[in-house]
């Protein structure tokens, strides 16, 4: 059998890389002779560019840039030979940088994406495609701007101190954006807008650690800032607010789109660069998976891309998850065949369950895609 194995990371445990390797490793103890092609995945999110630089040629740049809190953290940028940069936000703006005492979108800043971006004009890259997702900042992008050189400011013309919350009181921007017009692209597979009940602020906000005060000082604040790109950055979209993947990642779609820039699918940006079309339709079984398989896993993640992507093709498809709640009919109109979770494989054993799966994860994804194999192996 040719069996694809292609999932997302699980986020604080695997990257995606390490979770096909472990599904890879356990189907080999049962069924040594089958054909086993991995191509790990992201949505754009954490991982993008290491799933990108396995599968595309180029270089790998570091650069030295300050994470949510704006402390010194290692990142890279992968540059290609036809000019383009692939950039990964949750390198400088991931929630995964922070504990969790640590969580404020009230002032966490997304600076540390803008020197991501800095470092990709100045290496003469034409494109930047930025992968968005995981993010811990709420605040539209402001830190990433004056990166940039458009520095938001109060009445009174001074900087604004960072992050969200501090939004209400901007007033407008000093200084034009350097970008070396570099055009930019960002890769989310979230719709949501800036601002309103399903923009930024009251979708993503209270996962970042954000009050219902704060969800809605931070929903002003971004409504505010909008007006002022709007008015004070030329080239900016109307209706910015409003606009489609504007709210991605705190507001960092809505950046990006003031800037020029564009929104495109990550899973259907990451699945054309990898081939991972031609796995599709050589695969006999599709393999996916990620930490948390739920109703949001379906709207536009990994799994719902590669379950819908295998259903099209008549293939079946297995979802292996830290921990499963999708409804089955939910999963199954969307192209999920079954579902296997590392909570109830280690539900049996003493302080099992969640502790377990987070624990020893690559050891219950092997024992899991084992007895898959002992399944499915012709």
């Amino acid at each position: 059998m040719r069996i694809l194995i292609c999932p997302d990371k699980f986020a604080g445990t695997l990257s995606a890389s390490e979770v096909a390797e472990a599904v890879r490793d356990g189907w080999r103890e049962v069924a040594p002779g089958d054909d086993l092609v991995l191509r790990p995945l992201s949505d754009g999110g954490p991982g993008f560019v290491e799933v990108l630089a396995a599968a595309l040629p180029g270089r790998r740049v570091p650069v030295r840039t300050v994470d949510p809190l704006g402390r010194p953290v290692d990142g890279e940028i992968l540059l290609t030979a036809d000019g383009t940069a692939y950039v990964e936000s949750a390198q400088a703006c991931g929630l995964h940088l922070l504990a969790s005492a640590e969580r404020d979108p009230l002032r966490a800043t997304s600076y540390g994406l803008g020197a991501l971006l800095a470092t990709a004009a100045e290496a003469g890259a034409r494109r930047a495609v930025v992968g968005l997702g995981g993010s811990a900042v709420n605040d539209a992008g402001a830190g990433l701007l004056a990166a940039l050189n458009a520095v938001p400011v109060d009445a009174s013309g001074l900087a604004l101190p960072y992050g969200g919350a501090a939004l209400l009181a901007v007033a407008g921007l000093t200084g034009r954006p350097q970008v070396r017009g570099m055009a930019l692209v960002a890769a989310t597979d979230v719709d949501n807008p800036l601002t309103g009940l399903t923009g930024a602020s009251n979708v993503f906000g209270p996962q970042k650690g954000a009050t219902r005060e704060d969800v809605l000082l931070l929903d002003d604040a971004l409504r505010r800032f909008a007006e002022v790109l709007e008015r004070d950055l030329p080239g900016c979209p109307p209706g910015l607010a409003g606009l489609p993947g504007a709210g991605a990642a705190g507001g960092l779609g809505a950046a990006l789109l003031a800037l020029g820039g564009r929104c495109e699918s990550g899973i259907d940006l990451v699945t054309r660069l990898t081939g991972l079309d031609a796995g599709y339709d050589e695969a006999d079984l599709v393999i996916t998976g990620e930490g948390s398989f739920d109703h949001q896993s379906l709207r536009g993640k990994v799994v719902a891309g590669v379950a819908g992507a295998a259903r099209d093709r008549g293939v079946p498809c297995v979802v292996l998850a830290g921990r499963v709640s999708a409804g089955r009919r939910e999963s199954a109109a969307a192209g999920v065949t079954e579902t296997h979770s590392l909570v109830d494989h280690f539900g049996g054993e003493p302080h099992g369950g969640v502790e377990r799966a987070m624990s020893r994860p690559a050891e219950g994804l092997r024992v899991l895609a084992a007895r898959l194999a002992g399944q499915w192996s012709r």
